[in-house]
């Protein structure tokens, strides 16, 4: 894109105008297979089960030998000194000797650093300035000399090496891969008995993240950015609280690494990427511009005259480029209307995964070229496992494509499950059973908005919610508005999952489950107006209020209903809480209500009481109002709960019925006449006991701290979510076993 890469041109001039980007020969990751430098984040340190060799180096002058151990043989050609710790009591007297190098026969240093650990190894350790990051350390402390044995391709090469006095075996090194020279090398060194011995050991080798070879340190020419410069207004950004980090630990991930950067390595030598604008005069004179008529331009003032220029042929690492989105993107370095709205933005959401590579560096750009954060808060989201907590991998086969998902059950089932799934910081436990479910939810949404479109419930009515007289006009109204507020803190707060979980709760449950059923009789009725624009009413924001998350099903309700002109509702307000007059005592009202009806269901549904019968039911010790609220919801009862009738109970409770408390009063089923209460009783108390012993099984297991120590952290997980259903399981049969013990 032509503006973007103007904008990285321009970036990268001014930085390097400023001192901020430079170039040196420098020791850097290098991918022998994609022949490119990399920067540390594109470096996966994988453990390996490898060798130490340990080496014995002759000393100058003497029989003796000093024991160097390494893990990479092959390096050894390079190698232009022996370190020793300086309070090292074993070599104190080596130091300033020299050993004769093996095969190269070069003379080289016994040097004092406390790069080398008296407790690793022999204590010895060989210096490697061209092939080790520790190495080149060493090497700039004791100004060694710092010759490449490896080429580009990790082949050996004898370009930098003296061969005059080495050992002829030398030579039949040239060429070969590193690791084939390995095995070479360590076979010569056994042969002239310079081999001490070998010791297996598993240790840490860094590949490349995309490629999967193993890094090869290598010393050579590369463009470098001062992060460390870059990154002091960034750490203080955070420190300020300018930006803030959701869940707020990850802002300890982010200093730990900025707080250490290191030297940025900019160029690669690969085909994808911006080129680097730098051109190259005939004595190698560098001119940075943005543009080859500017570079020729500089030239023409260093030289005196027009002169030949060769452009680098190197790119950018592709993340010096996304450093500058939040304003590339807005036409930067224009001031154009769309950077001054939405520069800075709000909140960026994204993985804990690429906080190094791309956050933190937008970050340093953003402040460096802008002057502003970027963004004032970033959302760390969590990873997308399947159902059991664990990752998902081609090898387990517990990989699930999304867009299968979507052709099965709908782009809103899915989104829906991830939003509810997705609690700050927390990883995401996939599963399709959960997509299936809410799947279940969208459609039952879909034709709870066709129910009311049938019924007459159409945005076309005119509704002031403070004209509300019914009670349940005024429960599912204090509801709504109750909703709207739960939600929108929970959405304020990146709780994306309180948010999901609050709308499914309202909609599913207070609206579809009770307003709907409860005023299914009154909209054909005297009340017809007022249940119809309340529910028209309620819905309408039930759709604004899911649009986030399931946005093309209320997209196409908001459209066919007709809340707005086609398209609109993206741009509907957001709804906020009302008050509703009377709401405290709706609530009271149909409350009880629902407590009753759920009463009875449960009843029926644990003693198998079957659906067809229409059993009474009584209210021992009830009051007046309590009676008076049984007679007035009546009908809905009966309806609901398939009873025969609501009726007080005087004298004493019967034997052998079901009872449950209804704030003062008791319910009251007489089931002796329809089911075997006393199968029934064996029958609960038998499912109580399967489900103790599983409890026990899981309690017990929990408590192996063996187990704890050694099972993966999703198989605890899982163990500790059936103990949690089961006891769940054993209160709901123990209450069963209660009502008709």
């Amino acid at each position: 894109d032509e503006g973007l890469s103007r904008a990285v041109r321009t970036v990268f001039v001014r930085l390097h105008r400023e001192g901020l980007i430079y170039r040196d020969r420098r020791l850097v990751n290098w991918d022998p297979q994609f022949g490119s430098a990399l920067s540390d984040l594109e470096v996966e340190m994988r453990e390996v089960k490898g060798s130490l060799w340990h080496l014995r180096y002759p000393i100058e002058g003497s029989d003796r030998f000093i024991t160097v151990a390494t893990s990479r043989p092959e390096t050894m050609l390079g190698d232009t000194a022996v370190a020793v710790h300086p309070e090292d009591e074993r070599y104190r007297d080596l130091v300033g000797k020299f050993v004769i190098l093996p095969i190269t026969r070069r003379r080289i240093p016994i040097i004092a650093d406390e790069h080398s650990d008296p407790e690793k190894g022999s204590g010895a350790v060989k210096i490697t300035p061209a092939h080790d990051f520790n190495d080149f350390a060493v090497g700039q402390r004791h100004n060694l000399p710092m010759p490449s044995i490896l080429d580009k391709q990790a082949r050996v090469t004898l370009a930098e090496l003296d061969l005059a006095t080495a050992n002829p075996f030398l030579k039949t090194l040239e060429g070969q891969d590193r690791f084939a020279a390995r095995k070479a090398i360590i076979a010569h060194l056994e042969e002239q008995g310079l081999l001490d011995h070998v010791e297996a050991t598993t240790h840490q080798v860094p590949h490349a993240d995309r490629s999967g070879v193993v890094i090869e340190p290598l010393l050579t020419v590369q463009w470098f950015c001062k992060a460390e410069e870059l990154a002091k207004p960034a750490i203080a950004a955070v420190e300020e609280g300018r930006i803030q980090f959701v869940p707020r630990q990850w802002e300890n991930t982010y200093f730990a690494w900025m707080r250490n950067i290191e030297p940025w390595c900019i160029s690669r030598q690969l085909w994808w990427g911006h080129r680097i604008p730098a051109w190259y005069g005939p004595d190698s004179a560098v001119f940075v511009a943005e543009d080859a008529e500017a570079a020729q331009a500089q030239a023409q003032a260093h030289y005196g005259r027009a002169a030949a220029l060769t452009q680098d042929e190197d790119v950018l690492d592709t993340w010096f480029s996304s450093a500058l989105w939040p304003f590339s993107t807005l036409g930067w370095p224009d001031e154009t209307p769309e950077l001054a709205r939405y520069y800075p933005g709000d909140v960026l959401v994204t993985g804990f995964d690429i906080i190094f590579f791309w956050v933190a560096r937008m970050i340093m750009m953003g402040l460096y070229v802008m002057g502003e954060v970027p963004f004032r808060t970033v959302l760390i989201n969590g990873l997308v496992r399947d159902e059991r907590g664990q990752k998902m991998s081609k090898t387990k086969g517990n990989v699930i494509d999304p867009l299968s998902l979507i052709e099965a059950y709908g782009a809103d089932a899915l989104r829906f499950t991830v939003a509810a799934q997705s609690g700050a910081g927390r990883n995401i436990k996939l599963g399709v059973g959960l997509v299936e479910s809410n799947r279940s939810f969208v459609t039952k949404l879909w034709n709870a908005a066709r129910f009311c479109e049938m019924n007459g419930a159409v945005p076309a009515l005119s509704f002031d919610v403070e004209g509300a007289r019914l009670p349940l006009s005024r429960w599912i109204l204090d509801a709504a508005s109750r909703t709207v507020a739960e939600a929108t803190t929970a959405l304020e707060a990146f709780r994306l999952n309180d948010y999901a979980q609050a709308c499914y709760r309202f909609v599913w449950g207070d609206f579809c489950d009770w307003f709907l059923e409860l005023a299914k009789p009154g909209l054909t009725g005297e009340d017809a107006a007022e249940l119809r624009a309340v529910a028209a009413h309620v819905l309408g924001i039930i759709l604004r209020l899911l649009h986030p998350v399931i946005p093309f099903v209320t997209e196409a309700l908001w459209d066919q209903l007709g809340y707005g002109p086609e398209g609109s509702l993206i741009r509907a307000v957001w709804p906020e809480p009302e008050t509703v007059e009377g709401a405290d005592a709706a609530r009271a009202e149909l409350s009880w209500v629902i407590r009753l009806i759920s009463e009875i269901r449960a009843i029926r549904n644990e003693m198998n009481v079957p659906a067809a019968n229409q059993i009474p039911v009584f209210l021992h010790d009830a009051s007046a109002a309590t009676l008076d609220r049984a007679e007035r919801w009546q009908d809905a009862v009966k309806r609901l709960a398939r009873v025969s009738g609501i009726a007080p109970l005087h004298g004493p409770i019967p034997k052998d019925a079901a009872q449950a408390v209804l704030d003062e009063a008791t319910l009251v089923l007489p089931l002796a006449e329809l089911i075997d209460l006393a199968a029934e009783r064996a029958r609960l108390a038998a499912t109580r006991a399967k489900a103790a012993a599983e409890a026990e099984k899981l309690a017990r297991k929990l408590e192996n701290l063996d187990f704890i120590a050694r099972a993966p952290e999703e198989i605890v997980a899982e163990n500790r979510e059936r103990l949690d259903v089961t006891q769940a399981e054993i209160a709901r049969l123990d209450a069963a076993l209660a009502r008709i013990a």
